[in-house]
């Protein structure tokens, strides 16, 4: 089968002809049909995600597929069936091999492109702003790097939950993407002040922070008191370094969240959050964007346009037809 796989740290990825692998106990053989990529993707080809891989490695954190083998004591899943999944790597290849338990059934009515781009972003968004910040209706709600992949379903989510959304990017295109998800005021990074533009508003009571650097710096500034600030990745490349006198004064809480970890340590979460997400799909309450589909021979393309932030929503590659 067809594989883009990272053999040296730092490179692109390269296509290659590797083994159909078969599922162990507890898995099943997904024949991939698209695959979301994450800017996580980039940080696993540099080497420097929070889990490491041995190489080679094939990036691809989230899918969506058919599955045509089932591993010993799989129950509740059967070949032929459609699902999303996040196995946190594997899914840029033909077949992926996933662990049962990371698999969520889908309709025939959500697009490949749509489950592919959703599990990763969306429970990333809606684990951070409900189970770790747990974000009230009427709250206001600071989201840095709105338009990009997870900031883009952090406006939707946080709208959908009850907040006021104050949605901050990078120029006007991409703010009017932020506002089509449901954002109540728009921030242009570029061009206002980030600090002042946020109190002018009457100041932040959770910040939902993808990018770190400076813009975290700007935002930690703009908080109310108790209010709560999610790191959820550093886009920037800068990890910030967080003054302990303004958390002391402000009464301030820095929430450390990272959506891969509950995998090992409380799935019954994930899956819960899973459930809830596909529900407000069903439902017509949720909307991925995708801005773009690319093929399997692409993929070096579309971590470019994630590494440059150049993307608005999700960066899909198209695996093979259904």
């Amino acid at each position: 089968m067809r594989a883009m796989q990272v053999t040296a740290l730092g490179a692109p990825l390269e296509l290659h002809d590797i083994a159909l692998p078969e599922p162990a106990a507890g898995e099943v053989r997904v024949r991939v049909l698209a695959c979301g990529l994450n800017f996580a993707d980039t940080l696993v080809q540099i080497g420097k995600y929070q889990e490491k891989f041995d190489l080679p490695v094939t990036p691809g954190m989230e899918l969506c597929g058919v599955i045509d083998a089932l591993g010993e004591g799989v129950r509740g899943l059967g070949i032929g069936q459609r699902v999303a999944a996040n196995p946190g790597h594997g899914g840029l290849a033909d077949y992926a091999v996933v662990p049962a338990s990371a698999c969520v059934p889908i309709s025939d009515d959500m697009p490949d492109a749509d489950a592919a781009a959703f599990l990763v972003a969306y429970a990333s968004s809606h684990m951070a702003l409900d189970h770790r910040a747990h974000l009230q209706a009427g709250e206001r709600l600071l989201v840095l790097g709105a338009s990009g992949g997870v900031g883009l379903t952090a406006v939707e989510l946080g709208k959908l939950m009850g907040a006021e959304v104050i949605a901050c990017a990078r120029g006007a295109e991409k703010l009017e993407i932020a506002r089509a998800a449901g954002a109540d005021h728009l921030i242009d990074s570029d061009s206002d002040d980030l600090r002042e533009a946020v109190l002018a508003l009457g100041g932040a009571d959770v910040v939902y922070d993808p990018i770190g650097g400076d813009l975290f710096t700007a935002a930690l500034r703009a908080c109310n008191p108790e209010a709560r600030i999610l790191p959820i990745g550093f886009a920037s490349g800068t990890v910030p370094q967080i003054p302990a006198n303004i958390l002391l004064v402000k009464n301030l809480t820095v929430i450390g969240f990272y959506v891969g970890g509950y995998k090992r340590f409380a799935p019954d979460v994930l899956t819960r959050s899973f459930a809830r997400l596909i529900a407000w799909y069903n439902a017509g309450q949720l909307r991925p964007h995708v801005s773009n589909v690319l093929s399997l021979e692409q993929a070096n393309d579309g971590l470019d346009l994630l590494r440059r932030r150049q993307a608005t929503g999700k960066v899909v590659i198209r695996i093979s037809a259904a």
